[in-house]
Formats: structure tokens, C-alpha cells, sequence
């Protein structure tokens, strides 16, 4: 989850204490695999002036720190990776607690946005249609976030093509407007994303897993749906992807969402069968016996927990002890260990 906590003017884009504290908790809290925020592989990429970047050394410098503490102290042995992103059309907002909404201005820090087209997310600015060039070195930038994450330290990555940030919007033709070999039909919509995959699984070891992020639904009309997503997903499962991380929406203001408990795991399922790959589910799996379902019944190999992880960092050591699992625990906490109720 995005924690907009970086420094916009003296370090922007590099992770500090509070992303420390904040991922570094749920490896005391017993997670076994920690996914870092939606990291920029460059400047334009950052959702907002406050996101964190993975595009210059003194941003990797940083994240070492993170990467070596939850090596340290993760008592699942915990691992950790990175998600590289870039927002597209959905770069330079305000942040969520700055009392503002909408696209930061150039005078406040912000910067013009990209995307496929120069069709805006309602209430932001325009952005720019890419070039052929700018698309190049986009995908140029995710292969070098890729490598400086190696050099890092982080286990794996994840390439984030949800939400309706740029490899998304190339995705969908809600957005995607074009007609050249990036835009017009889904193999041109798709193409930008199976090239990313393509340039970061060449920079990374072959042993490090590879994970993909995508919205199985655009929730609108036109837009993507389960069965294009499933196409996707086996295209990227021949490019070397080795888990879909599937989620839902973002691309435009005017989806219909029908959350509830769950309600995305029935995407993951059909993708893990439809696609033969392995997949992780999201979205409102807020107890354990909700994740201990989606896994024994093969809706995913994994579940991705989060707004539950902001209300509960230590979520995992909860669900270990109501699910009769017996977990260590930080020895700092075994004077709370729990006996007949948590």
C-alpha cells in the first residue's frame, strides 16, 4: 500500500524511517513475503511527488536498510520485493492526506503525465500520448529499476500493470487510443506490457520469481474482462512470469465495482485454471479463515493481505494461532504469546 511518506524536495523518491517501521513491522508480524509500495522506475512515474522511486542508487541505497532488517528479524524468514511501476495518466496527484485532489501543478512540484493517449482519468490533467521513443525508455527504465533491485538485495519483483497506471491504461481500450504497434488491437494493447516482462526477466536471475500485477476486470463496459485477462496471463506465463497478482479496476472513474467479502478470488481461480499459472488473490480477504479457504480450494497459491495488514501488522501471527499453526515468535514478544484467546 502506498504510504506518499518520501520527502518531495530533499529526497524525493527514497524510502526513509517510516517505510522502515512500516514494512518492517509486518516482518516482525510474521509475513512471510513483504511487497514493497508501487515504486517508480522514474520520476514522471511516481503516482505522487511523496511516492517512492527504485530510479537512481541513493533510492537503492535506502531500500537496503529496509531489505536487510526484514532479513534480520522476519520470523517466517521472511522475504521481500519490490513492486515497480509507473502511474502514466495517473502520475503527479496529490496525495490521499494532503486535503487536495486531482493533479499537481508544475508550481507545487508536479510535472506534465503520459499515457497511451491524451484521454485524461476524470479530474486530472491531460497527459502527453507517449512516442515511440518514450515508450522505448520506459521500458528501458523498468529494466534498470529491475537491476538495481537485484543489487539491492530484494527477492523477487513485481511489475505493477493494475489500478490504471500506465501499463494498464496501454491494456485497456478504454484508454488506448492508438493505432500504431502499441495501441488498436489487444495484441498492440498488450504489447507493452510483455515487453517489460521481457526486459526485466533478461536483467534478473533466472531463479528469482517473477511476479505480475493485473486487473482482471476494467468493471465498465468495453473494457478489460475475465477472459482477456486470462489471455494475458498465459502470454505472460510464456514470457517468464511466474505468478499473476490479480486484482480489479482503476482504469476509469465511471467502473462499477460490486465489492464484498472476497469478491476477487473468482478471478485469480479462473486465471490459475484458464492460464495455467499460479496466482495470488486481493481484495477484502480480511481473516484468516477467508485465506486458508482460497487456498484449500484452489481459488490461489497465495493470498495478498493488505488494508487488514494496516489495521494489524501483525496479522499473520493472529492467523498462525487461530488456524492451529504453531509460529515463532519474535522472542522481544514470546511474554505475549497467546494461551486460550489471542
Amino acid at each position: 500500500m502506498c504510504q506518499y511518506s518520501c520527502d518531495p524536495d530533499d529526497a524525493p523518491g527514497v524510502p526513509n524511517d517510516w517505510h522502515l517501521v512500516h514494512l518492517g513491522g509486518f516482518a516482525v508480524g510474521g509475513a512471510a513475503l513483504i511487497l514493497t509500495e508501487a515504486s517508480a522506475v522514474n520520476a514522471e512515474g511516481r503516482i505522487s511527488p511523496r511516492d517512492a522511486g527504485l530510479y537512481n542508487d541513493g533510492q537503492a541505497e535506502a531500500w537496503q536498510r529496509i531489505i536487510s532488517f526484514v532479513h534480520r528479524n522476519g520470523v517466517a524468514g521472511a522475504k521481500i520485493g519490490v513492486r515497480l511501476a509507473h502511474a502514466g495518466r495517473k502520475a503527479s496527484t496529490y496525495w490521499p492526506f494532503s486535503g487536495k485532489h486531482g493533479s499537481v501543478p508544475v508550481s507545487e512540484g508536479g510535472w506534465e503525465t503520459v499515457g497511451p493517449s491524451t484521454t485524461s482519468f476524470e479530474g486530472y490533467a491531460a497527459p502527453a500520448a507517449m512516442t515511440v521513443e518514450q515508450i522505448q525508455g520506459v521500458i528501458d527504465d523498468f529494466a534498470a529499476a529491475a537491476v538495481r533491485a537485484v543489487d539491492a538485495g530484494f527477492d523477487t519483483m513485481e511489475i505493477h500493470g493494475a489500478h490504471g497506471y500506465l501499463l494498464h491504461q496501454f491494456q485497456s481500450p478504454l484508454i488506448n487510443q492508438r493505432e500504431d504497434e502499441w495501441g488498436g488491437d489487444e495484441a498492440g494493447r498488450n504489447r507493452l506490457m510483455l515487453a517489460v516482462v521481457d526486459a526485466v526477466r533478461a536483467v534478473i536471475p533466472d531463479s528469482m520469481p517473477l511476479l505480475l500485477r493485473i486487473s482482471a476486470t476494467d468493471w465498465a463496459p468495453g473494457g478489460v474482462d475475465q477472459e482477456a485477462s486470462v489471455r494475458v496471463a498465459r502470454q505472460a506465463a510464456a514470457h517468464g512470469v511466474d505468478l499473476v497478482d490479480v486484482s480489479s479496476g482503476g482504469a476509469v472513474a465511471h467502473q462499477q465495482i460490486k465489492p464484498g467479502l472476497g469478491y476477487q478470488t473468482g478471478f485469480s481461480a479462473a486465471i490459475r485454471e484458464e492460464a495455467g499459472i499460479a496466482t495470488g488473490t486481493v481484495g477484502l480477504v480480511t481473516t484468516p479463515g477467508q485465506a486458508e479457504h482460497a487456498i484449500a480450494t484452489g481459488q490461489a497459491d497465495g493470498v495478498f493481505i493488505a488494508r487488514a495488514a494496516l489495521r494489524d501488522p501483525h496479522w499473520w501471527l493472529r492467523a498462525a494461532f487461530e488456524l492451529g499453526h504453531d509460529m515463532a515468535w519474535p522472542p522481544q514478544y514470546e511474554r505475549a504469546l497467546p494461551r486460550r484467546t489471542f
